[in-house]
């Protein structure tokens, strides 16, 4: 959870590339005009910097850097255009822009001399002057070596490679529009992809490829590491893809004529972004050493003491209203908790709803608008429908969209052997390791390929089916055997849902309940490896497998539910407050007007205190300890962050250290007209 960038600084500071592909600031200027220094930025003319100053040995460290009006464009049409678009005026986008731009060198320049005094007591860093100045002079670009002194191998090669990741980007869309222009359309354009599992594909943090490079068709696609080709590229559209990449630089004075023939890497704009990112790369590593240091005051009196703090808060609020602490509930998360319950009879479901069929749904519509039926005989009716519901496998896709995501396993679990999500499932590559989805359940149907193409053929499923397929799964990922709590009932289909006084006996629709004593503890829910977070994940994985209520994918512990009335369909909610009473572990198989619901009781509250915070746990993934001391962290993180942005700022942001030439872009503030 690391605070990768001063907040207030950044305002998306490094200039993403891929927004160069449309937007275009319409001015009159020209090439000598935006070639206007509009800032400069020293702070070595600060006091500090002089004879007898703190700061005074590192005097010549520091030289006077310009932002350009080129340098100030580029920066609205990769950020402030979205803010004009948003209703900001165009002057205040651009004071906006400029103050981020100022306040950035200030404080890049500002984190060179902080770790040159840090270098002084901690052995972790070995900077000194002396290295620096030759560092520098030996550099070919002065200025990009400035800043690649405070960086590792690595910390650099990231930043080139973010760099090149966003050029490839931008290319690709031009190319795409190129190929479309002729007539070639991507064969999975207008598919509409099965939602994800958050995670899917995201790389981890300190990722990149060595052998990266941008592929302008210049040069071999094969020579640009894992960059993978748009589909129908050749290096015929993507030649035409770079020229336009070139005119809209050109049309955005980013580029002129007399840098046709250069490579990539020697055109200034190549080198004014690298500079950028160089320069956040070092306001971020800035940063993540302030929370380092911010994180050695997070002592277990200081922790406990927060803790204690919050339940208190949470006590008092909850206990006088009842709906902030359901709107808590709401909002619960990995960085907001709760931590006291006024009542129990509270908790959370994951709702895998089996639907009825188009048809099946247009005659259930049908019995509900005779009003000749009595509520026995609609019911009755509808249980007709409910026999007869099929479920399928909605993870087709995930083989056929724009990204095949499956891959030929041998460990699966029964099936066709298709899994999905490799490399995020294992964590030992280029992805992080995906949380919450236990990835061992294959497709449930026929899967053929040929000449590159999927035929998949669905397995139908009915609702005995999934009940067979859910306890199988979760027994194979717990280890655990599924206790029945309520039997399948064989008159289901045909008895009677009204008591005798015309009531409706909503126990009745319970079709069918079992448990699994996963051992549920609110302090380790997510800890990897536990009974309770395997049958999290595997019922997850069931849910994005067969689920067609896409609104309860991807949701943090499910649907809340409420010990008192809800807005939820009677026979859900009656279904839903038994699982919660059951305990986590509970599920329980249900109707509705939408079709079968098979709901898991991911976690219930009991009343009062809901966890018990202990420091020791503080660095085991997965408890609440830990999500608990990584969310304080974090804020910590920020506080410390702002204020140390907050001072650097106001220290240093002076006429002797900062001149802004509004006149010279006056013109850009003016095309509000």
């Amino acid at each position: 959870m690391k605070k990768k960038n001063l907040a207030a600084l950044t305002l998306a500071i490094a200039m993403g590339a891929t927004c160069l592909t449309g937007c275009e600031l319409v001015t009159t200027n020209n090439q000598r005009d935006m070639a206007q220094i509009v800032a400069e930025v020293d702070i070595s003319k600060s006091e500090d910097f002089s004879e007898g100053g703190e700061y005074a040995q590192y005097a010549d460290m520091i030289d006077v850097e310009t932002v350009d009006k080129r340098q100030l464009v580029a920066y609205f049409v990769n950020v402030g255009y979205q803010y004009v678009q948003s209703g900001y005026s165009y002057s205040d986008t651009f004071d906006l822009l400029m103050t981020s731009l100022i306040n950035q060198k200030i404080v890049s320049q500002y984190a060179k001399v902080y770790y040159m005094e840090l270098a002084k007591t901690n052995d972790a860093y070995s900077y000194s002057i002396k290295e620096y100045k030759a560092y520098v002079d030996a550099a070919e670009d002065k200025d990009i070596a400035s800043y690649a002194y405070f960086l590792t191998e690595d910390e650099y090669a990231q930043t080139v490679y973010s760099l090149e990741v966003s050029i490839n980007e931008a290319l690709d869309s031009y190319e795409k529009s190129i190929l479309s222009e002729s007539g070639v359309e991507e064969e999975t354009s207008d598919v509409t992809v099965r939602t994800l599992p958050t995670g899917v594909n995201t790389d981890k943090e300190d990722y990149y490829d060595g052998e990266y490079a941008v592929y302008t068709g210049r040069n071999a696609a094969s020579s640009c590491g894992s960059y993978e080709t748009v589909e129908g590229s050749t290096p015929t559209t993507r030649k035409k893809a770079y020229n336009r990449f070139l005119k809209n630089l050109k049309t955005n004075y980013l580029y002129d004529d007399s840098e046709q023939g250069l490579a990539l890497e020697d055109l200034a704009y190549y080198k004014t972004e690298l500079m950028t990112r160089l320069s956040s790369a070092l306001i971020s590593k800035f940063a993540d050493t302030i929370e380092e240091e911010a994180e050695k005051n997070l002592s277990e009196e200081y922790v406990t003491a927060r803790y204690n703090e919050l339940l208190e808060s949470q006590r008092k609020s909850f206990d006088a209203s009842q709906d902030t602490f359901e709107t808590a509930l709401d909002g619960l998360s990995d960085t907001s908790f709760v931590l006291y319950a006024p009542d129990g009879g509270f908790g959370f479901v994951i709702n895998i709803l089996l639907p009825f069929s188009t048809t099946q749904s247009y005659q259930l519509e049908g019995y509900k608008s005779d009003t000749t039926l009595t509520s026995d005989e609609l019911y009755a009716k509808r249980a007709v429908l409910l026999r007869n519901v099929v479920a399928t496998d909605q993870r087709e896709t995930w083989f056929t969209g724009e990204e095949d995501y499956s891959f030929e396993s041998d460990d699966a679990y029964q099936g066709s052997g298709h899994l999905f999500f490799e490399e995020s499932l294992s964590g030992e590559g280029r992805y992080e390791k995906l949380e919450k989805y236990y990835g061992k359940y294959a497709y449930n149907g026929k899967v053929v390929k040929e000449d590159g193409e999927y035929k998949l053929t669905p397995n139908k499923v009915s609702v005995d089916d999934f009940i067979d397929i859910f306890e199988g799964y979760v027994s194979y990922a717990t280890g655990e055997t599924p206790n029945t709590l309520i039997a399948k009932q064989g008159d289901y289909y045909t008895k009677s849902y009204v008591k005798e006084d015309g009531t409706v006996d909503y126990s009745e629709f319970v079709y069918y309940a079992g448990k699994f004593d996963v051992g549920f503890d609110a302090n380790s829910l997510f800890e990897e490896g536990t009974a309770s977070y395997n049958a999290f994940s595997a019922v997850n994985e069931l849910s994005f497998a067969y689920n067609t209520d896409t609104a309860g994918l991807n949701g943090y512990l499910g649907y809340v539910v409420s010990a008192y009335d809800t807005s939820y369909v009677k026979e859900f909610e009656y279904a839903a407050k038994y699982a919660v009473e059951q305990g986590a572990g509970t599920y329980v198989v249900a109707p509705s007007d939408y079709g079968w619901h098979v709901m898991y009781c991911t976690y219930t509250f009991d009343e009062g205190e809901i966890y018990t915070f202990d420091y020791a746990d503080v660095k085991t993934e997965g408890t609440f300890s830990y999500y608990f001391y990584e969310a304080l962290k974090s804020s910590t993180a920020g506080t410390a962050t702002n204020a140390w942005e907050t001072r650097i700022v106001n220290r240093f942001n002076s006429g002797d250290c900062v001149n802004d030439y509004v006149s010279r872009y006056q013109d850009l503030k003016d095309l509000d007209g």
